[in-house]
């Protein structure tokens, strides 16, 4: 009965709201609701499983270079569990933290709530400031790696242009997601955007199966233990896409059923990710190590250049999905977040996306970016932060008596909870940050050292 009660609380407000707004509506709109304006389970599912696997889908087959195919198998299936459990951990201080709100009669109707002001309800301003730095850092390079993916890719069809030019050109256009006011708004995007990874996942399976082993394939990996790492973190990254979770959650007219939601998206991408890494793999073996997108090494087909096409269209979305929480912050610093006009919130929003183009343009290196990104900041974002964070939220007795959830008993209880969360920080602090950092740091530098800071052209065969 309790429980009820509480989930009344938690979706009261946004109920309402999704009523007032719908109602005055003409029929025409409830078209355009249908395709814009989604709040649903599915809506969120389909966000998360799209938004989780977008570029770095076409770098899984260079970690499992690095890896060897046992390794990169395993890693996969481990990180996509940890990932969900510390999605489930977000979602679980997301309710917590409205529930209390909404009992002092807060009201988010023009507000949307985000990581870091969870963390300042439940733990206070340092813990704030922390979530904000790391959130916002991930999400900026998040942003920057979708840029350099789009320029990558778009070569591979078009080689007229180098890369860097292609990104300059990309980042005018995806400076256009400015104008989506928020995750509500990206229900075709979200359900397009996944049957584009599924196309292209599966494009590079059945490719690389009909191709066949390349002559002289080795299957050499591991050999170093820089790039041992290095494969490991990127898979790290791949399963820490949750960065988003509370913006997603908050989209949702029911958020409080959110909790499994990343768990279910989680299973879904391990389908798509699993076979085509394997299958690029079997087929190029070391080859991979220096062709971190696997689009490279295949031959140009029309199969190939549609799925260059959709990637691309993916990344734009993708870039707007990691974008948003970053326009959602600067709106709230210049004091337009609440503003209804969507022309006035679209041009504050633009000096956003200046850092992010520059960056694209310093840092060109499709593939141990994602790594370097992967071991210092999705580490603590998406991992360690939330695992610290639920363990000292609910720490004094009193939390854990009046929690809005808690914990199911197949875990054992509490006791069974803090041994998780203790267990993932732990791990990622030690082989995440520690290994993981060093490792795709020392990389990361070797392709400074190799190309040189704003590379016109990274990675590109010569030309005769």
């Amino acid at each position: 009965m309790a429980s009820e009660k509480v989930e009344t609380v938690v979706a009261g407000n946004y109920v309402e709201m999704e009523r007032e707004e719908g109602d005055s509506k003409s029929a025409r709109s409830k078209l355009s609701n249908f395709f814009w304006h989604g709040g649903s389970v599915y809506d969120a599912w389909f966000s998360c499983a799209s938004n989780q696997v977008a570029q770095v889908l076409l770098t899984l087959p260079y970690s499992f270079s690095q890896l060897g195919m046992l390794s990169g198998i395993l890693f996969q299936l481990f990180y996509g569990l940890m990932g969900s459990w510390t999605a489930y951990l977000i979602s679980l201080l997301y309710v917590e933290y409205r529930t209390r709100k909404e009992r002092e009669k807060v009201d988010f109707r023009n507000h949307v709530i985000q990581w870091f002001e969870v963390l300042d309800g439940l733990l206070g301003k340092h813990w704030r400031n922390i979530g904000l730095f790391f959130n916002c850092t991930f999400l900026l390079f998040g942003s920057v790696i979708q840029l350099i993916a789009c320029a990558s890719n778009i070569y591979y069809i078009n080689d007229n242009l180098d890369k860097r030019t292609w990104t300059y050109i990309f980042g005018a256009c995806c400076a256009t997601t400015v104008f989506i006011p928020s995750f509500h708004n990206y229900r075709i995007w979200s359900f397009l955007g996944l049957i584009m990874t599924s196309y292209t996942a599966w494009y590079l399976t059945i490719a690389s199966l009909l191709h066949g082993q390349a002559d002289g394939v080795k299957h050499s990996g591991p050999t170093k233990m820089v790039l041992y790492f290095t494969g490991a973190t990127n898979i790290l990254y791949t399963f820490g896409g949750h960065a988003v979770t509370v913006e997603i959650m908050h989209a949702m007219w029911k958020p409080q059923k959110f909790k499994m939601i990343y768990l279910f998206a989680t299973l879904y991408v391990l389908t798509l990710t699993l076979p085509s890494a394997s299958a690029v793999y079997w087929a190029f073996g070391d080859l991979l190590l220096t062709h971190s997108n696997a689009l490279s090494l295949l031959p140009r087909t029309g199969f190939r250049d549609t799925a260059v096409i959709l990637m691309l269209i993916h990344q734009f979305i993708t870039f707007g999905f990691a974008c948003t929480p970053l326009y959602f912050v600067w709106e709230k610093l210049i004091g337009v977040h609440e503003t209804k006009s969507v022309f006035k919130r679209a041009l504050a929003r633009l000096p956003v996306v200046i850092p992010i183009w520059f960056l694209a343009i310093i840092f060109p290196f499709f593939g141990p970016i994602n790594s370097t990104v992967g071991s210092l900041l999705v580490t603590f974002t998406v991992y360690i932060i939330p695992s610290l964070a639920h363990m000292i939220t609910f720490a004094p007795a009193s939390a854990r008596e009046n929690a809005v959830e808690r914990p199911p008993s197949f875990l054992g209880g509490w006791a069974g909870m803090y041994s998780m969360n203790i267990f993932v920080v732990a791990w990622v602090l030690i082989v995440g940050f520690g290994f993981g950092g060093w490792a795709s740091m020392l990389n990361f530098i070797q392709q400074i050292d190799t190309f040189g800071l704003f590379t016109k052209c990274y990675q590109c065969p010569h030309k005769p």
